[in-house]
């Protein structure tokens, strides 16, 4: 099982890829956010970024609490995702499905999280498939491959709290192949 106090999740990836978004759909408590408004080229994308993190919390149903924390995309704040990892079980990668190179995104965070990955779980959520699918899942495991890695892959709409359980239930299912279904019941 997990420990009750310490386990972590992280989710990372482009700025926009709905990090933020996962979090505020599936905590169990309001989410602790970062966010500010953007002054740089972010702002042609979105009103606001995260510059911390974001921080949340899963219930499991036996008591478990797993810690939720979203990273800043923009890589002026990279400093950050060292400072995220430390003792975390297991990282989700997003992926923007409409940011114009979303294959050479999740490259960009598989290579910056790499040391991380080669110990840790991973599971990865294309978002934005509904607004543009530049890539099929196929090419997303072809890159994964290069890595030597065959994560849990999943189109996901971040808003939907179904969704992003999935994709958080595939990766705690990485990290104990033992862990009993009734404890991810609640995630659902």
């Amino acid at each position: 099982m997990f420990d009750k106090d310490v386990s972590k999740i992280i989710f990372t990836g482009p700025v926009g890829a709905g990090k933020s978004t996962a979090i505020n759909a599936i905590s169990d408590i309001p989410v602790i956010s970062t966010e500010q408004i953007a002054t740089d080229e972010v702002k042609d994308k979105k009103r606001t970024t995260t510059v911390a993190m974001d921080y949340g919390i899963l219930k499991l149903e036996q008591g478990e609490n797993i810690h939720l924390y979203g990273t800043p995309g923009q890589e002026r704040f990279s400093f950050m995702w060292e400072i995220l990892v430390e003792n975390a079980i297991g990282i989700i990668i997003m992926v923007d499905s409409a940011n114009d190179e979303p294959l050479a995104d999740l490259d960009f965070f598989l290579n910056n999280f790499s040391s991380f990955i080669t110990s840790k779980a991973i599971a990865v959520g294309i978002t934005r498939t509904d607004i543009s699918n530049k890539h099929d899942l196929n090419q997303y495991h072809q890159l994964l491959n290069k890595y030597d890695l065959k994560p849990p892959i999943f189109e996901v709409d971040a808003r939907k709290k179904r969704e992003i359980s999935m994709l958080v239930q595939a990766l705690l299912f990485s990290v104990d192949q033992g862990l009993e279904e009734t404890n991810t019941e609640e995630i659902a």
